[in-house]
């Protein structure tokens, strides 16, 4: 009988979310393979966890587990199959009258809601489909880049090609379920079809389970795959890496990569779309007179010209420096928005030669506060 998905990860069953996935991340760390070698308990226990988790992160498979128990799940990989469809309980009590049995089929629930038999639910089945976060710096996604990354997932067993069973051994018909997959049971006036215990809900048993992989089928390894990754991609970008996620089931075909890209953030300039932005200090001196200045960019220097009389928070567009479109030819622009920086330490000839400038533009005798104020007096009277 297959352990609690809550009991394994040690939560309530009214936890969080987040407190699910900090249990989860807790005790993978302790259980994980590679720091347990040489432990099948651990190993197992490991792969016990997973399940369980796969099945309580998702909102929708952790109700029909909260609903159903494990009989919400087809399939022997737990958290990894279909879910458990609750029409079945209707298409049981109507489909009896139209000679059902446990295979199901043309009751008056499919006449009116279509749909078809139930029929054997066995076989292969996709794997389940994966995700991973990579993070990126700003440069690599302003040009693009091929990356590798690790991961774990679940793989075909070498030694039974996936079917669970030992050499020279098979997979035969269960005996509990005579191969549909499901059985039935009465709750009073209604009959609920549910998944088999035995085979849970694939139809067959092996004779003699596989040594390897004690009858799963699939091994849970740690697998690389390279990536490459467009030019343009910003935080949330997510690409599919086809056939790259866990092994089917019964030598099903595997599931695909997701994976979920980050940009870093950098230590000069901001991003917002394709445009780039950036602060740069200058000299009041060089504010007031005008001159050329050097600003960096993603492929390097670029000059950019002040105008004399530059105020503070003034905006100028370098085109075509920013971050290219992921789709089309579009590149962005970078916007360098200046700063004043007033020195904070002024030497005996730097005062006197301000103080001489101050007096020439008649703020010695009228500074700028008290103008202003003049002229905003009346808004506050």
């Amino acid at each position: 009988m297959p352990h609690d998905y809550y009991e394994l990860l040690e939560v309530a069953r009214e936890a969080t979310q987040d407190e699910i996935k900090k249990a989860y991340r807790k005790m993978a760390i302790k259980y994980h393979p590679d720091k347990n070698p040489d432990n099948p308990e651990a190993e197992e226990k490991f792969k016990e966890i997973s399940e369980a988790y796969e099945a309580l992160k998702d909102p929708d498979k952790r109700a029909a587990y909260d609903r159903y128990g494990h009989a919400a799940f087809q399939g022997a990989g737990g958290g990894g199959g279909g879910f458990h469809d609750p029409f079945d309980v209707f298409r049981d009590f109507f489909g009896q009258g139209g000679g059902g049995g446990q295979g199901g089929g043309g009751g008056i629930f499919e006449e009116f809601f279509g749909g078809g038999g139930g029929g054997q639910r066995g076989g292969p089945t996709q794997g389940e489909n994966l995700g991973e976060d990579l993070e990126i710096s700003l440069e690599e996604a302003a040009e693009g880049v091929t990356k590798e990354i690790a991961y774990r997932r679940h793989e075909t067993c070498d030694s039974c090609d996936g079917s669970g069973a030992e050499s020279g051994s098979s997979r035969v018909k269960c005996g509990t379920c005579g191969g549909v997959g499901q059985v039935i049971s009465s709750r009073g006036f209604f009959q609920v079809r549910q998944a088999c215990p035995t085979c849970q809900g694939q139809g067959t048993t092996v004779e003699k389970p596989c040594g390897s992989c004690r009858g799963h089928g699939v091994q849970v390894n740690t697998h690389k795959v390279k990536l490459n990754i467009p030019a343009g991609v910003d935080t949330g970008s997510r690409l599919r890496s086809r056939g790259n996620g866990n092994a089917g089931q019964q030598g099903g075909p595997y599931g695909d990569l997701y994976v979920t890209l980050h940009i870093a953030p950098h230590e000069i300039f901001e991003r917002h779309g394709d445009d780039l932005y950036c602060l740069i200090p200058i000299k009041f001196t060089l504010a007031a007179l005008g001159g050329m200045i050097e600003v960096p960019t993603l492929t390097g220097r670029a000059s950019l010209k002040i105008p004399s009389g530059t105020q503070g928070g003034t905006k100028f567009r370098l085109r075509g420096k920013g971050m290219p479109a992921l789709r089309g030819n579009h590149i962005g622009d970078e916007i360098v928005r200046v700063e004043i920086e007033v020195p904070k330490k002024l030497g005996g000839e730097e005062r006197a030669a301000l103080e001489n400038f101050a007096e020439v533009c008649g703020d010695a005798d009228e500074p700028v506060e008290k103008g202003f104020f003049d002229k905003a007096k009346k808004w506050f009277e």
